[in-house]
């Protein structure tokens, strides 16, 4: 997918989930691997239940989904997603870049030479 068909919306809602840490550290928890709710909460000090919230804000932004494994209901980390989200950022980045290579080249043509000749 293109990073420009992203919407505005998703955009939002996959920000807006990430903004949180515990969200956070639930996606770079599911980055090593598939774990249920009682895993995820496991190094948390907020119950499971608001553990489960933070899953379904997750899965509601499109980066996390659930499956169901016989009496498991392990969650996954949806890295198609992320990696949309991370060409949105790149693209900005590259012209970032961009621009600063430019400013670099023109700093470097008028460099302490150039300057004092004027």
């Amino acid at each position: 997918m293109d990073p420009a068909e992203l919407g505005p919306e998703a955009l939002d809602r996959a920000f807006m989930a990430l903004a949180d840490p515990v969200r956070r550290a639930i996606v770079a928890r599911l980055s090593r691997g598939d774990a249920t709710v009682n895993e995820l909460a496991e190094p948390f000090t907020i119950t499971k239940q608001a553990v489960s919230k933070h899953i379904q804000v997750l899965e509601h932004a499109g980066l996390v989904t659930r499956s169901r494994d016989a009496q498991r209901r392990p969650v996954h980390l949806d890295s198609a997603a992320l990696e949309r989200l991370t060409a949105w950022l790149d693209q900005y980045r590259l012209i970032a870049e961009r621009r600063f290579r430019l400013l670099d080249e023109l700093l470097a043509d008028n460099g302490p030479t150039g300057a004092a000749e004027k």
